[in-house]
């Protein structure tokens, strides 16, 4: 597999209730700054997607950042970052967010970022990419998702063949050396990390 040079990050546009998440956004935007690995993201200058973009700027790195025209002023597009792509649909700019990134990490959020990592997780499980998804499961936040997909797997509806391939991170820190082992050869499509109490 080759390196990863492009990561796309989901997450909230607001902060979420623990002051962990927007840590970690900042510390995995200074970890892709240093790594060399630029963000491709939503466009936003609000809560945490606004935090890892300027953390990746403040730490030199590049940022690509598509935002669809009708939330402009909503998220308050961030002016400052190297690339911005407005498009017309939130379709277009998830197809853009795929096509532009090596990788897909998904820090905490709400209803927006689950959709946006289970359309990656659903596109791998049908064979339409290999591209490394990693969830970073600030204070167990993915924790729940995770119950549920072990409780589909108990239930026959993940299937043998039809499993969902995906890293877990239990922190900002650990992301950036997951994904330069995907780059060495390892197959995230051949094995998958949960917690062990699941």
């Amino acid at each position: 597999m080759a390196p990863v040079k492009t990561v796309c990050v989901y997450c909230g546009s607001g902060f979420g209730g623990n002051p962990a998440f927007r840590v970690a956004a900042e510390r995995l935007g200074a970890a892709l700054a240093r790594a060399g690995i630029g963000l491709v993201y939503g466009g936003g200058d609000v809560g945490l997607m606004g935090t890892v973009a300027r953390a990746v700027m403040q730490g030199g790195g590049h940022v690509t950042g598509i935002i669809p025209d009708f939330l402009q002023a909503r998220e308050h597009m961030l002016e400052d970052i190297q690339e911005t792509i407005v498009v017309g649909d939130m379709h277009t700019r998830k197809r853009l967010m795929f096509e532009r990134s090596d990788a897909f990490v998904a820090l905490p959020g709400g209803i927006g970022t689950l959709e946006e990592l289970v359309e990656q997780l659903t596109w791998a499980q049908l064979g339409q990419h290999r591209k490394p998804i990693v969830l970073v499961s600030v204070a167990d936040f993915w924790s729940p998702l995770l119950t549920l997909f072990a409780h589909m797997r108990e239930q026959g509806f993940i299937r043998e063949g039809l499993d969902l391939s995906y890293l877990v991170a239990p922190d900002a820190d650990a992301v950036v050396p997951m994904l330069r082992e995907t780059g060495r050869g390892r197959d995230p499509e051949a094995e998958r990390f949960v917690e062990e109490r699941l």
